[in-house]
């Protein structure tokens, strides 16, 4: 069960397994889809058209673009970033999950509403996640900065773009698209708890007692369900978050084509719109879609999984 369940109460797992079952989840999935975390990146950062047909198009596919990436940057450009992809996903994991937790608990304690219900769930999740956003959002912006870079790299290992960026750009880097994130993240994850949670049902639902598959494919099937819906609904605040990362990074991404500056979000969505119209708002979302369905099954699946390996352990015990 992902939140606080008051049927469970006393069987529930502690504050610190929430964590550790957060964090394990966000660091297998990370290392699992990096590759098409990084192609989504170059998609959302792409000025010209996705589009085989413009010539001045690096990518204009998902297997096009890593058979490119491949190429030219060898096999190790598909895990570019990954030690701040995997503190970000570790830390963000555990203060998404502890916090989800401790906001169900409290609205149960308060007796407001049932915290099973899809709104309970929608505006935790939202709030955990804008939580474990302010916490990590340095370390995304890094994560960005490595997987946007071509060769020759501009940033040769963490330290040296920690110290560079707060250089050359001020400490206000590292918070550089948090905007957008905020904005984008609070829908997003509150979609992905309070939808996953209905499909469990929907599932449940659906499928006969006496034919149900495991408790381990359903929490994988619905976490990548809840993955689809929420991503596709939020997906253009993720574009905006990309582009405005990589803000006064324009030197790393010439080789990649054209580069432009944007002075804020309201100046980033009227550039985008008018140079590559509304279809530029949804660049990248083929591999992002993949990406949500796999990340967010691949995380409830973890965390259920690991959750009941330390009620397994408790029962041992006693």
């Amino acid at each position: 069960m992902v939140g606080y369940d008051p049927k469970e109460d006393g069987r529930s797992n502690s504050k610190f397994e929430v964590a550790v079952a957060g964090s394990v989840s966000g660091l297998i999935t990370r290392a699992l889809i990096s590759p098409l975390d990084v192609i989504k990146i170059r998609f959302q950062l792409q000025i010209e058209r996705l589009s085989r047909s413009d010539p001045n198009a690096k990518y204009y596919g998902i297997l096009q673009a890593g058979r490119q990436i491949l190429q030219e940057e060898g096999p190790t450009a598909f895990w570019k970033g990954h030690i701040p992809a995997q503190l970000l996903s570790i830390g963000y994991g555990a203060v998404q999950f502890l916090s989800f937790e401790l906001l169900t608990e409290l609205v149960h304690r308060a007796s407001l509403y049932d915290a099973r219900e899809f709104s309970v769930h929608f505006v935790c999740g939202g709030l955990s996640a804008c939580a474990a956003t302010l916490t990590v959002h340095p370390v995304d912006v890094l994560r960005t900065r490595f997987a946007a870079q071509g060769e020759p790299r501009v940033y040769k290992t963490l330290q040296d773009a920690v110290v560079t960026m707060y250089r050359t750009e001020g400490p206000l880097v590292f918070y550089k698209g948090l905007t957008p994130t905020l904005i984008a993240i609070f829908p997003y994850a509150g979609l992905q708890f309070s939808c996953y949670s209905s499909l469990k049902h929907v599932y449940e639902w659906v499928m006969p007692a006496d034919r149900k598959h495991s408790e381990n494919l359903k929490n994988l099937l619905c976490g990548c369900g809840a993955g689809v819906i929420s991503k596709t609904l939020t997906y253009p605040l993720d574009l905006f978050k990309k582009r405005l990362q990589v803000g006064g990074f324009e030197q790393a991404r010439a080789t990649f084509g054209q580069v432009r500056r944007y002075r804020g979000l309201l100046d980033c969505t009227k550039q985008i719109l008018q140079e590559e119209g509304a279809q530029g708002f949804f660049k990248g979302l083929s591999p992002s879609l993949l990406k949500a369905a796999l990340s967010t099954g691949l995380v409830f699946f973890w965390y259920e999984l690991v959750c009941n390996f330390f009620h397994c352990l408790k029962r041992t015990d006693s």
